[in-house]
């Protein structure tokens, strides 16, 4: 039997370099600007927003490893399109 496909398409109003606010999630509330939107997976990238930590390993011995934070990205449905007039 075929597999259905149930991913529903989202039409994406935002654009990058807009300003968002979050309306559901641990980050609830919080406003930011849209840095990068990745349509196939129909999430986007908001600047400090949903921040989580990443362990980087040395390339090279003499290096050493870090943590780093880097913005992970939200789904369109949990955010808005934010005037702030």
């Amino acid at each position: 039997m075929a597999k259905k496909n149930s991913s529903t398409k989202y039409k994406i109003s935002i654009k990058t370099g807009n300003t968002v606010k979050i309306i559901s999630g641990k980050n609830k509330g919080k406003i930011g600007e849209v840095v990068k939107i990745l349509s196939k997976k129909d999430k986007i990238v908001v600047k400090n927003i949903n921040l989580v930590t990443k362990h980087v390993k040395p390339k090279k011995e003499e290096e050493n490893g870090q943590i780093t934070k880097i913005e992970a990205p939200i789904h369109i449905s949990n955010m808005m399109l934010y005037n702030n007039e």
